[in-house]
């Protein structure tokens, strides 16, 4: 009896070490997101469902912050070191305004340490969004993907997989770049099914790809020599070309340091000239509103790289935003524009971007500049 005890007790060891083996060496995907009310969430759900439907990979759902929203406050947050941990990544964001949302872009600016070490090259990556009306949704995605070539991660997009299938009596957020759901077209529940089938086909994607190129690449662990060059080099990866200073109109200084603190007031001057100049809702449209806000800021940006001499990596932090915007009476999306130089901020600088801020109207600006910025930095 004993002997039989032993021997039952080896074949179940010998089982449970088996499958723990089997289990790790299946392919990992994390699915990362970030939502605003749960809708990116359940495609989420969708993508990781494809992910295991083989039965030859993990999936690992994680978001970019912790969120309060009760659909969302008990799963667990991803830090920008674990990413690579994983054989592939399937990333989801909601679109803002034609690019990837302000949660989304926060965490991807806490990249830049392991873009340096080269951490992330070689490992598969798709992308999935919350595209409300489908407007900007493929650009959203392309822009998506330009952060993820910076990493050297391999794109893996949906294609035409899945079209068959659909129904197509009704809008649907299917993409040749990733799957999408129309959230705000409220004729059918968001995501669709046509949308949850789209995005488990594209969890299987990933899941194939990730497993096929599992440990073809040996993880680099370099860093880049020089400090002051790796903020000019994310600058550019980023696609972020910081103008000339503009010079004073008048008896003052582009910027004052007061201790820590630097001050920059600017406008939307490009080139010598007001980009869109005009009152907001008379002469310009917002789009056109929010391209001055882009100029505006690239320029407080400029002005601050020249305060600490070239080297970004000074800034402890943006303390203030203050937008001021030339508008027409009764105007009130002041804060939708100021959305532009916030999420720029943060793209730059990360966590040392988060900021106060103020917005307010005016009927009128200097030379007629439809933006006026006020920043406060803190500086080493």
């Amino acid at each position: 009896m004993r002997i039989a005890r032993v021997v039952f007790l080896m074949i179940w060891v010998m089982i449970m070490t088996n499958g723990i083996e089997a289990q790790q060496d299946r392919t990992k995907v994390l699915v990362l997101f970030y939502s605003d009310s749960g809708g990116t969430y359940e495609l989420a759900k969708e993508v990781a469902k494809g992910i295991e439907k083989n039965g030859q990979a993990i999936a690992v759902i994680k978001q970019t912050a912790v969120s309060a929203h009760p659909l969302l406050k008990d799963i667990p947050v991803a830090s920008a070191d674990e990413l690579s941990a994983y054989d592939g990544i399937a990333f989801g964001s909601p679109v803002y305004f034609g690019n990837i949302s302000t949660g989304m872009s926060a965490f991807l600016s806490k990249t830049v340490d392991i873009w340096q070490r080269h951490a992330l090259e070689g490992i598969p990556a798709t992308v999935f969004m919350s595209a409300g009306s489908g407007a900007g949704r493929e650009l959203a995605i392309q822009g998506f993907w330009n952060s993820l070539a910076v990493h050297g991660m391999i794109i893996v997009p949906s294609g035409i997989r899945g079209y068959e299938h659909i129904d197509k009596t009704t809008p649907q957020g299917n993409t040749v770049l990733g799957t999408t759901s129309l959230a705000s077209l409220k004729n059918v529940a968001r995501p669709s099914e046509s949308e949850r089938y789209l995005a488990q086909l594209q969890g299987e994607a990933i899941a194939k790809v990730a497993s096929a190129m599992k440990g073809t690449f040996v993880k680099a662990e370099k860093t880049l020599p020089v400090a002051k060059a790796d903020h000019k080099n994310m600058l550019k990866d980023l696609g972020i070309i910081l103008p000339e200073v503009p010079a004073p109109a008048g008896n003052y200084q582009p910027f004052v340091r007061s201790g820590n603190l630097i001050f920059i007031n600017q406008v939307a001057l490009q080139d010598g000239k007001i980009v869109h100049p005009g009152k907001i809702g008379a002469d310009i449209d917002e789009n056109q509103a929010r391209q001055a806000t882009e100029v505006t800021m690239l320029n407080v940006l400029a002005v601050l790289n020249k305060a600490v001499d070239g080297d970004l990596k000074k800034v402890v932090r943006c303390v203030q935003l203050t937008g001021i915007f030339n508008t027409k009476e009764g105007y009130s999306k002041h804060a939708d524009l100021m959305n532009i130089a916030s999420d720029l901020t943060v793209k730059v600088f990360g966590e040392r971007g988060k900021h106060a801020r103020g917005t307010l109207g005016a009927s009128s600006l200097p030379v007629n500049s439809a933006v006026e910025i006020q920043a406060i930095f803190e500086v080493e």
